[in-house]
């Protein structure tokens, strides 16, 4: 019964922002920052395994699931300061595990706002719930973010699939 609730929520943020965009007279370009159906997924993802989940201009990023397992069991996690301003693809912290380090990557540009204290004690939690309770950051996005180059999770999970094809 929750899915309808937010289905219904998720469209009404696409049209108020689809509103504000078409009638936004600051800009001499109209430009479309989400489309409905991208907006429909609750992740996007890059190619380097970060995923990031907007919600009226904020962003919270993460690995995947699919990095949580190859890195192996997480023993500490680098995470941006409070203030850091992080344009698409820059470096935003780093993971260690018992296996490899690891460089995490913003998938969207911003300045954060937030990180997870709870991995400084627990950074397990990447692991045992890497698209929930193990988030590292959230951010203010920049105001004309867009996804166009990131994956939806049916997307994301065909890329996974050719990765472990080889």
């Amino acid at each position: 019964m929750a899915a309808p609730l937010v289905m219904r929520h998720v469209l009404q943020q696409v049209r108020n922002r689809v509103f504000l965009a078409r009638h936004d007279t600051s800009s001499a370009v109209p430009t479309r920052l989400l489309s409905v159906s991208r907006c429909l997924a609750a992740h996007f993802y890059t190619d380097k395994h970060e995923w990031v989940s907007i919600s009226n201009g904020k962003g919270t990023v993460g690995i995947s699931h699919y990095a949580q397992e190859q890195l192996g069991e997480i023993v500490y996690v680098e995470t941006p300061e409070v203030g850091t301003k992080l344009e698409a693809n820059d470096v935003a912290g780093c993971l260690e595990s018992v296996k490899a380090a690891s460089e995490v990557f913003s998938p969207v540009g911003g300045t954060v706002t937030e990180v997870n204290k709870q991995l400084a004690d627990k950074p397990s939690l990447v692991n045992s719930s890497p698209l929930a309770d193990g988030w590292l950051f959230k951010l203010d996005l920049h105001p004309n973010t867009k996804t166009d180059t990131l994956m939806t999770e049916e997307a994301y999970q065909k890329f996974i699939g050719t990765i472990e094809g080889n």
